[in-house]
Formats: C-alpha cells, sequence, structure tokens
C-alpha cells in the first residue's frame, strides 16, 4: 500500500482543496519533516531551516534530517549553471539561494511562508528594491523555484500552495544521490511544472529556459562535473535566450574579456572550448540533433508538434545559424513554414 504521506495530491483532491493555505495545519503534509513551535514574534530571528511556518498555530514545519551535502548540493549547482546560460546570452540572471516566500498581515507581519530551496530571475530586481523574503502579494515572483526533495515530498502541500499563490514555475528535483528514509518508490529525476489557467501541469522541457528539458536539467544538477552535452544545452539555452533580447556572449562582461584576447591571439577554438560554455566541437550529426530538438522544443512550447522527419528535413538545408534557427521558430505558424523560412535565409 502507498503511504499517503508521500503520494502526491491527485487532480481531484486538489480541485476539492480550493484554498490550500486555509487548509488545517496537517504533519503528514509535509514528509520528512517535523513540527514545531515557533512564536509569532521570534520567527524573523530564527536561523534555521524551515519548510514551512504559520501564524495561526505558530507551528514550523523543519526538516527531520539535518541539512546536508546531498540536499544542498543541487541548489548550488543551479546557481552556477545558470551563471553559464546568463555569459551565453549576455545579461545577468540571478539566483538567490534558499529565500523565504510568503504573505504578510496588515502591520507587516508574517501570516505564511514556505522556503524553497532556490529561486531564479531572468530580470532581477533592482537592489534597492530587495528584501530577505519575498511578498507573494506584492513583489515580482521568481520566474523559476527549485525544490530539491532529498528526504522530503514537497508533493503533498507546498506544490499546491506555490500553485494558489500564482508562482509560474516550479521544478521538484529528487536527487540521484539516495536518502533511506526516501521510498523506493519515489524514483530520482526532475519535473518541471508550469502554470497555466491557474493550474500546474507538468511540462516536458521549461518555459523560462527555453528547449531546457528535464532530463538534462536534472542530469546537469546531478553530476559531479560539468559534461560536453551539459555544456551544449546551457550555450544553447543561453542561445535561445539572447536570440530573443539581442544579446550575446559579446554582452557579457567576463566572457568580453576572453573574446577579445582570443581574437587577439587567434586562439578561437580554444576559446570556444574552454570559455564560451557550449560552444565545443563534435560530431556534425550530434550537433544536427542537438540543433533539430532544441528548435522542436521551442515550436512544441507554441503548439507547434513536429514529425518525425523534421530532424532529417531540418538537416538537409545545412548549416543555418542559431540565431536564424530561434528567429523562424517564434514566427512561424507551422513546421512547413519554419522550414520555408529556414531555407529562404540559406538562399539569402
Amino acid at each position: 500500500m502507498v503511504d499517503p504521506a508521500h503520494s502526491p495530491v491527485s487532480s481531484s483532491s486538489r480541485e476539492a482543496r480550493t484554498d490550500p493555505e486555509a487548509a488545517p495545519l496537517d504533519p503528514a503534509d509535509f514528509p520528512g519533516c517535523m513540527a514545531i513551535r515557533i512564536p509569532c514574534d521570534e520567527i524573523e530571528d530564527f536561523e534555521g531551516r524551515l519548510e514551512y511556518w504559520e501564524a495561526r498555530t505558530e507551528t514550523a514545519m523543519v526538516v527531520c534530517e539535518p541539512t546536508t551535502r546531498f540536499h544542498e548540493q543541487p541548489s548550488h549547482q543551479l546557481a552556477g549553471l545558470t551563471r553559464l546560460i546568463a555569459a551565453s546570452r549576455g545579461s545577468l540572471i540571478q539566483a538567490y539561494g534558499t529565500t523565504a516566500l510568503g504573505k504578510f498581515d496588515d502591520q507587516g507581519r508574517f501570516k505564511v511562508f514556505m522556503q524553497a530551496d532556490q529561486i531564479l530571475y531572468l530580470h532581477p530586481p533592482p537592489p534597492e528594491e530587495l528584501t530577505p523574503w519575498v511578498d507573494v502579494d506584492g513583489d515580482d515572483l521568481p520566474d523559476v523555484i527549485l525544490e530539491v526533495d532529498y528526504s522530503t515530498d514537497v508533493r503533498v502541500r507546498k506544490l499546491p500552495l506555490y500553485e494558489a499563490w500564482g508562482f509560474p514555475e516550479v521544478w521538484v528535483d529528487v536527487p540521484d544521490a539516495r536518502y533511506p528514509s526516501r521510498p523506493r518508490s519515489r524514483l530520482s529525476g526532475l519535473t518541471i511544472h508550469v502554470l497555466e489557467g491557474g493550474r500546474f501541469r507538468e511540462a516536458r522541457s521549461s518555459r523560462a529556459f527555453p528547449g531546457w528539458t528535464a532530463e538534462e536539467i536534472h542530469r546537469a544538477l546531478n553530476e559531479h562535473s560539468t559534461s560536453p552535452s551539459t555544456v551544449a544545452a546551457l550555450h544553447r539555452v543561453g542561445a535561445a535566450l539572447g536570440a530573443a533580447e539581442g544579446t550575446g556572449p559579446d554582452d557579457d562582461s567576463w566572457l568580453r574579456i576572453h573574446l577579445e584576447e582570443g581574437r587577439n591571439e587567434g586562439r578561437e577554438q580554444v576559446l570556444q572550448q574552454g570559455l564560451e560554455q557550449g560552444r565545443v566541437q563534435g560530431l556534425e550529426q550530434g550537433r544536427a540533433e542537438a540543433r533539430a530538438n532544441t528548435v522542436a522544443a521551442l515550436l512544441e512550447q507554441r503548439g507547434i508538434l513536429t514529425s518525425t522527419a523534421f530532424p532529417a528535413r531540418l538537416g538537409a538545408l545545412g548549416k543555418i545559424p542559431e540565431p536564424d534557427l530561434i528567429r523562424a521558430a517564434l514566427r512561424c505558424a507551422s513546421e512547413t513554414e519554419f522550414l520555408e523560412l529556414c531555407a529562404r535565409r540559406r538562399r539569402n
């Protein structure tokens, strides 16, 4: 029998629970956590790691086992990965780490809050607007939230709250490293939840980071060193973001220095392999497949399905610059129109 404390909330039960914030606090809704009391006048001074806290019962849910490197590693890894994506895009992407996301009463005191393992802003707020927490009702919400279920299960209570509070995208990663209390039925992997019509749906790839698939993100978060396939994916995603904004590696101050050095010394190939995070050389067939998968994912995000022959049809057009591929994917209304736009660009 499946332990209900470790089971995801079904669609029907989530429909019935129209206001998860108002539901009675049940410690069973926070697998892997224990309940402790923290008075309202002490909560802002509390320095420990909390999953959830509410003022009405002055109850906090705290992860049972001490914070471990296995739990923290994916969130720290994500910060480094997005820095590389930002370099390829040519503009800052900010990761703020563990952050309180909450609601406040009329006196500006916490009513309820949760702590996320990592939050990402594609366009960070100005420094003067930053506070130690995110006001769900008043601040710009993060573009992505990462929750790491090393020994916990956010699907039961936290995920419905993220949905009710309107967070646009939540990633839930179950690390490859196992914890003894994690049920064997809870397999490692990453699930992307995107908000549509006020409800989360599972997505194959990120909406905030176009074309970055759940499988690629999970692998990147859990590998000990950044693999060539991850480097290629990071550059691919950064290039897609940059094409949409008209920016690129030359707009990143760190990469620009190295780009100039490489141009001056004729070391473009080394520079691309070592410093541009993703312009790695590989088999042409693999590169063509990666380009085709990226475009197919972008088209899927726009509701355009591609045929099984799409990779071959795209490959037959020859080498087309990545920015041109992205622009065509954003302009077309069908697979055929996309290929026609690419062919036109090729002829020109």
